[in-house]
């Protein structure tokens, strides 16, 4: 009776140690295929360096990074893209091979003038051989601009250039204060990015000039291209006539009869950015 007793635990636990190695082996098989199809997206923190004196008299970053929740930052549009599957990442140094390397999307958004940052990290030669290098490989490129008065687009241009595009030193989608929001209204119809918005906002940015492989992705009412795209070896560049999407734009401060929708574009851009990572 007691062999019998001590052959049934023996066999109770064999199984249960069966069932334990099963799940085990489960868990690590689908947090590997999770951690194999995350994307990144990083985010430049190098060519926009834009510090300011905070209340407690410390130099702190600002202007376009995925950390601060003001009106100034992406956090909002960070949260859409970690919804999405990716790992947020920026980058403090100049773009390399070895630090690009594991990003599948690069946010390069207005670089500096002097009048933000007195020692500006201009984009130079090396910089657009580095950048359009790992394009080639099948990286996705994101260029956001700016208007020529709030942008450096001289150094912008020459990376821009190398994928037929070119940021004018024009001003369009002028909106000259809160009442005239209107001006800065660009009605979407049947584009291939945004498929939810219908209505978008984005004032006073320039035109994008394009040759070649790039092509218009999105006109404003005067028929001045706002997005554009292109493909360079494997990879992707899309280029934006303005930082656009930053909390300001997105958490609500327009108003609500205007009926525009940037919370929907940022949502579509990332599912198409998220697209083109073939991920």
């Amino acid at each position: 009776m007691l062999k019998t007793l001590h052959l049934f635990e023996h066999l109770i636990f064999a199984k249960f140690m069966k069932t334990l190695i099963h799940r085990t082996f489960l868990i690590a098989i689908t947090f590997f295929c999770l951690t194999a199809t995350a994307q990144t997206v990083t985010l430049d923190y190098h060519f926009n360096r834009e510090t300011h004196k905070t209340k407690s008299g410390e130099i702190a970053r600002f202007h376009y990074i995925w950390e601060e929740h003001d009106q100034n930052s992406f956090f909002i549009l960070g949260n859409i893209f970690k919804k999405e599957g990716f790992n947020l990442k920026s980058l403090e140094t100049a773009p390399t091979s070895v630090n690009l390397k594991g990003s599948d999307v690069y946010i390069i958004v207005d670089p500096d003038k002097p009048k933000e940052n007195p020692k500006p990290n201009y984009i130079l030669a090396e910089d657009v051989k580095n950048i359009s290098a790992w394009v080639k490989q099948g990286g996705v490129l994101v260029m956001f601009t700016n208007d020529s008065a709030n942008v450096e687009l001289s150094h912008f241009n020459k990376l821009a250039n190398v994928f037929g595009m070119h940021f004018n030193d024009d001003m369009q989608n002028k909106v000259i204060d809160d009442k005239h929001f209107e001006d800065g209204t660009i009605v979407v119809q049947n584009n291939p990015i945004f498929k939810t918005a219908k209505k978008i906002f984005m004032k006073d940015v320039c035109a994008i000039a394009t040759t070649g492989n790039a092509k218009p992705i999105l006109k404003n009412a005067a028929g001045a291209t706002i997005i554009a795209y292109a493909t360079h070896g494997k990879g992707h560049v899309v280029s934006i006539s303005d930082p656009w999407l930053y909390d300001e734009y997105v958490n609500g401060r327009l108003p609500k009869e205007l009926g525009v929708e940037n919370d929907k574009a940022a949502y579509d851009l990332v599912v198409w950015l998220k697209k083109l990572t073939g991920k």
